[in-house]
């Protein structure tokens, strides 16, 4: 018996051992439970995965509807911004129609005021060039009588 025959049945008592003690069972189950945290960590990991793109895709559409509102914002100020010019125009024109208007009826009455004291002051004028021509012409009681009636007489018609 030489030395292989002792190797063989060493061998074959060792497999034997590792039979009685169910070691292939305790690899194959932790093979197994290794494989099973492996699947696990991979549906994990998948599960993740679909989440993290749930949330891309949801913040996306967040973002998409935030651009679409802020352009709708811009909008609306661009739309106020034109209604205000509009409104701020027409007020200011409205403005300078009423000034222009009421600079107009001050010239009007100026000129009505100008056209009365330039009426009144030849008025004036008049009667006393009346006076003047009638005190050289009459003379007498009879003709300061006549005279202060003529001039009375005038500046009621004139006023």
């Amino acid at each position: 018996m030489d030395a292989s025959f002792w190797a063989l049945i060493a061998l074959i008592l060792f497999f034997a051992l590792l039979a009685y003690l169910k070691v292939p069972g305790m690899v194959t189950r932790n093979l197994d439970s290794r494989a099973d945290k492996i699947r696990d960590e991979l549906n994990e990991a998948r599960r993740l995965r679909e989440e993290a793109q749930s949330l891309l895709a949801d913040y996306q559409r967040k973002r998409r509807e935030a651009e679409s509102e802020a352009e709708a914002i811009v909008a609306e100020a661009k739309e106020d911004a034109e209604r205000l010019t509009a409104e701020t125009n027409a007020a200011l024109e409205d403005m300078i129609a009423r000034r222009t208007k009421a600079a107009e009826t001050k010239i009007a009455q100026a000129e009505t005021q100008a056209i009365a004291e330039v009426r009144a002051r030849a008025a004036d004028v008049a009667v006393s060039a009346a006076e003047k021509v009638l005190a050289a012409k009459v003379t007498g009681s009879v003709s300061e009588t006549l005279l202060t009636k003529s001039i009375e007489e005038v500046r009621t018609r004139l006023n």
